[in-house]
């Protein structure tokens, strides 16, 4: 059964969480990668930036429903997650657009667990940890790759 060390691209193209989002620009086009793990000051696995997170800095700000009754306002939707959006759209750095709750495998993860994960989490890659290490990471081209089609 093949794992996750038989398939997995070790030499990944990464991005500190300092990172400017213009430089993440610039290095998305050079790449051609759509996803980097996210490195911490120590190498450690911060998280995940895709094209997804740096193109949705352009889309318009949804602006939360509220309904003001005596000099009260009251929120009908997140007032959480209209401050997460606006902090989003007026990110900087990779770490403020990153997903921080990353899926994640290890080398001994078998292939198939892998494709499930994917599905059920709806990301096209995961990185391979070994702790907070990265190790690597199995994209979807990956896991097609190793269906030797």
């Amino acid at each position: 059964m093949l794992k996750a060390r038989d398939i997995m691209t070790r030499k990944v193209h990464t991005v500190d969480a300092d990172t400017s989002v213009e430089e993440l620009a610039r290095k998305f086009i050079a790449t051609g990668v759509n996803a980097m793990p996210v490195l911490d000051e120590a190498g450690e696995l911060f998280g995940v930036v895709t094209e997804t997170d740096l193109i949705a800095q352009d889309r318009p700000l949804h602006l939360p429903t509220v309904i003001s009754l005596f000099d009260w306002v009251f929120y009908l939707e997140s007032e959480t997650r209209f401050r997460e959006q606006v902090e989003k759209l007026t990110a900087r750095k990779v770490s403020e657009i990153c997903t921080r709750e990353v899926t994640t495998c290890c080398e001994e993860t078998p292939v198939t667990e892998i494709a499930a994960l994917m599905v059920e989490n709806r990301v096209h890659m995961l990185p391979v940890v070994d702790g907070k290490k990265l190790l690597g990471v199995v994209a979807r081209l990956d896991i097609i790759r190793s269906m030797g089609i």
